[in-house]
């Protein structure tokens, strides 16, 4: 059986296989006695895309791996061995510089012409999509009507003889971008045998993208759950090439199973894989979400369509140097924290989230669902919208969709930060509704509003309040205090041997406090 694995897995589906770099494994620290270092341990199971942001603990000479405090965890090779075996993948797309020939075929009436949006919008994202490869662009643009989209090839006989006479009569041409959310397998035949040229769908791109983009492990798996119809598709088509002879009855190798049943067969065991791996690494998540409920950090997940700019939003908020946005759709695929601290003092957590996209695959939201359900257990969503953009209202639709459905509690979704984000690119905006804020991320302009706006929110979300509380200098509750709250002055009283301390606590630490230092 094994030879008979390793004889599939070398065929067309899994040959020249891509193995990624290798992200090192989170280790689960004990509380830091700062919230820097707890910040550290938070990022280091978020899937965080800079090493410096895991968790101390690494790999030993010998193979094992040490937590703080000289405690061992035996390294498990084989899991390892097994999750690296899954990331191997053949090219999805083309390599090296492409140049595309980009057909949006536009249904200008009947039940399948899309609502709230035009040609020209569809067509700009479509471009924005396929320039975000490296060495991809696009030579030629062609907006096809179409009354037939449903058919097996999608224009009808003189329009498809019309468009193959263009696409061969242009050398320069070396791939075509259709822009439709999936072709079937016989379809995308069809065409290519048409056209001459490798021809790829919407799924098919963005999938790419999303692989490309993929840091961590888990991002990385969820890529390849998400590859499975692919692969599915590919070895459907495979055996009805082979004129059905995969479905007769010659068993492979007198194992009793067809060649298309033993593709299935693995496809399903590679499916259990992948769903067993990721698992696991939910788990550490659930666990590090547990040690960041106990210290007690605020999270605010900073959500919007792709290229919003949420990440440069972060980065101003923040201060973080070290955060490089990119002018990139799906620039960031794996969750991560990056902390800041309020007006107050308050720190809190935002998190950088996935971005939406509208049309997005289904199976490709819900791969990456456990990444987006980060949102449910934050204390604040911040949606950022790009105010700049054509389609903004449709956008903003889209990613409230994507929130819904996610099951996020009601009070979640009804105490969301609207902002809305590059008003320097349109002079005197003003925003209509009447929470909304109007901000420019990257000229810093309406970021103190919008911190007093998220500061607010998070007292009321996470039941904190301020205090002032007489402490004695000589015994530990000033020192406890600056553990467990955020201290925003000290009054000393000398006389008395005591200070006023004016805090920001939580009701929880508050109850620990009393109980501690009755009195």
């Amino acid at each position: 059986m094994w030879a008979l694995r390793a004889a599939v897995r070398s065929g067309a589906w899994l040959s020249r296989a891509v193995r990624g770099c290798r992200p090192p494994r989170a280790a689960l620290l004990p509380p830091p006695p700062r919230p820097e270092r707890a910040l550290a341990a938070v990022r280091g199971g978020l899937g965080c895309s800079e090493g410096r942001e895991g968790g101390r603990g690494g790999p030993r000479a010998d193979g094992r791996r040490s937590r703080a405090g000289g405690e061992e965890e035996p390294e498990d090779a084989e899991e390892e061995e097994d999750e690296e075996e899954l990331l191997r993948r053949d090219p999805l797309l083309p390599s090296g510089t492409q140049r595309v020939c980009l057909v949006h075929p536009e249904i200008k009436w009947g039940p399948g012409k899309p609502q709230g949006t035009r040609a020209e919008w569809q067509v700009a994202e479509a471009r924005a999509l396929v320039c975000t490869l490296d060495g991809w662009s696009v030579v030629a643009t062609m907006v096809v009507p179409t009354k037939t989209p449903d058919k097996k090839l999608i224009f009808g006989r003189g329009t498809l003889e019309q468009l193959t006479e263009r696409i061969r009569g242009s050398p320069e041409i070396t791939a075509v971008f259709l822009n439709v959310e999936r072709l079937a397998t016989p379809t995308k035949k069809d065409l290519e045998a048409a056209w001459r040229v490798p021809v790829f769908d919407r799924f098919t791109l963005v999938l790419h993208i999303f692989r490309c983009n993929a840091r961590t492990k888990e991002a990385r798996l969820q890529v390849a759950l998400a590859e499975l119809p692919v692969l599915r598709s590919h070895v459907k088509s495979n055996v009805a090439h082979l004129g059905g002879r995969g479905r007769s009855s010659r068993y492979t190798m007198g194992s009793g199973e067809s060649f298309l049943q033993v593709q299935q067969r693995l496809l399903r065991d590679r499916e259990a894989k992948i769903q067993k791996a990721l698992e696991r690494l939910r788990r550490k998540r659930r666990l590090l979400g547990q040690q960041r409920r106990r210290r007690e950090f605020p999270v605010v997940s900073v959500v919007g369509y792709t290229n919003c700019g949420k990440t440069t939003l972060i980065k101003a908020l923040t201060g973080d140097a070290a955060i490089q946005p990119r002018d990139q759709l799906f620039a960031t695929l794996d969750v991560t924290a990056h902390a800041g601290r309020l007006p107050s003092a308050l720190m809190v957590l935002y998190m950088d989230t996935i971005g939406f996209l509208s049309q997005l695959p289904h199976s490709l939201v819900e791969s990456f669902s456990a990444t987006l359900q980060d949102v449910a257990h934050s204390d604040l969503i911040v949606h950022v919208r790009d105010v700049s953009h054509p389609e903004t209202e449709l956008q903003k639709a889209s990613v409230l969709s994507a929130l819904r459905g996610l099951g996020l509690p009601d009070a979640l979704l009804e105490s969301m930060v609207e902002v809305h984000n590059k008003v320097d690119l349109v002079p005197g905006y003003t925003p209509a509704e009447p929470d909304v804020l109007a901000v420019s991320a990257l000229l810093g302009l309406g970021l103190d509003e919008l911190m007093a706006r998220v500061e607010d929110a998070i007292l009321r979300a996470t039941g904190r309040r301020t205090l002032t509380l007489r402490v004695r200098l000589a015994g530990p509750q000033l020192s406890w205090l600056h553990q467990e709250a955020t201290v925003q002055a000290v009054d000393v009283i000398p006389e008395a041997g005591a200070a006023d301390v004016k805090v920001i606590i939580s009701d929880s630490a508050y109850g620990r406090f009393q109980k501690l230092f009755p009195g």
